[in-house]
């Protein structure tokens, strides 16, 4: 907040609506390359084209609403209501995969592309995350993660 403060916010609820990539809107569109999409690509095209940011969000029907949590400094919790842990906690598709399973990661940090081989356990879920062979890693908060 302007005074300092912080509030703690998590998830609170979902529209119902079936999540569609605003990505692949910008794929289908012809206005960014197949191969090219990227979270940071598509916020590079946003900040260029803030006139059709609207029409890019509402390609996407779902909504995901947040409530606020108590003021806490253990960090964010995930769909098993449990704090995440930085590096260690991952989003999943709770059709494929279990919620509490241990899972083998083995990728690269985006940040300077070297490996990340570790052990990690399926603590949230994500309506962008589908697939047996997808998951999203907790990197933390603040502007390093």
């Amino acid at each position: 907040m302007e005074d300092g403060r912080q509030l703690r916010i998590g998830y609170g609820d979902q529209n119902g609506h079936p999540y569609k990539p605003v990505g692949r809107w910008l794929v289908e569109q012809g206005l960014v390359p197949k191969e090219e999409i990227s979270m940071k690509r598509i916020r590079d095209w946003a900040e260029a084209n803030p006139q059709r940011v609207s029409e890019l969000l509402a390609s996407n029907p779902s909504f995901v609403f947040f409530s606020l949590r108590p003021d806490s400094d253990e960090g964010p919790r995930g769909s098993l209501n449990v704090p995440l842990t930085d590096g260690y906690s991952v989003a999943i598709d709770r059709k494929v995969i279990p919620l509490g399973s241990l899972m083998w990661l083995s990728t690269t940090r985006p940040d300077d592309g070297s490996a990340v081989v570790r052990p990690v356990a399926a603590q949230d879920t994500g309506g962008a995350i589908v697939g047996e062979v997808r998951a999203d890693l907790f990197w933390g908060t603040g502007d390093a993660a």
